[in-house]
C-alpha cells in the first residue's frame, strides 16, 4: 500500500462499526501537486482511507466471527459525496458503521469528518478474495496493532 490514511483508531468493534483519526500534515507529497498555493487533500486518498477503515472493520468481523480469514477489496463506491476540502492541518475523523456482510463480500456506510462538518460520506461495496501470502498477513497484523495502539476498545 502506497498511502496509510489512517493515524490511528480510536473506536473499533470489528464486524460493526469503528472510528479513527488522519491528521493531515502539509509535508504529506501529495500536496506538492494539489494544489500550489493552495493544499487540497485529493478526494480519492479521503476515499481511500475511509476505504482502508472499512475494509479492516469487515475482514477482522468475518475472521472473529466465522474464522474465514478474507481480503475485502473496494469494488464498489455508492453515492460518494464530498462537502467540504480538506487542507493542512485539518483532522480527519472516518466513521463507518458495516451495513452487510455474507459470503461474497460485504457493505460498509463511512463518513469523513473534519470538527462537526461533513468532509465526505459514501456507501463502499467489498468483494472477498483469498490471497495466501504470509507477507501480507504480517504486514496487515503489523499495521493494525499500530491503528489500534492505545484504542480503549482494543
Amino acid at each position: 500500500m502506497r498511502f496509510f490514511l489512517i493515524d490511528r483508531i480510536t473506536r473499533w468493534k470489528p464486524g460493526k462499526s469503528a472510528e479513527a483519526v488522519k491528521n493531515i500534515a502539509l509535508s504529506e507529497d501529495f500536496f506538492d501537486d494539489h494544489f500550489p498555493l493552495k493544499p487540497i487533500m485529493p478526494g480519492a486518498l479521503i476515499l481511500e482511507g475511509m476505504a482502508q477503515l472499512s475494509g479492516i472493520l469487515i475482514e477482522e468481523g468475518v475472521r472473529i466471527e466465522e474464522g474465514r480469514d478474507v481480503k475485502a477489496l473496494m469494488s464498489i463506491v455508492e453515492k460518494a459525496r464530498f462537502r467540504k476540502p480538506a487542507k493542512p492541518g485539518d483532522t480527519l475523523i472516518y466513521r463507518t458503521e458495516v451495513k452487510s456482510v455474507n459470503e461474497l463480500g460485504g457493505r460498509a456506510e463511512v463518513k469523513a469528518m473534519c470538527g462537526d462538518e461533513l468532509v465526505a460520506e459514501c456507501a463502499i461495496v467489498f468483494t472477498f478474495h483469498q490471497i495466501d501470502n504470509p507477507r501480507l498477513d504480517r504486514k496487515r497484523s503489523e499495521v493494525l496493532a499500530l491503528w489500534l495502539k492505545g484504542c480503549p476498545d482494543a
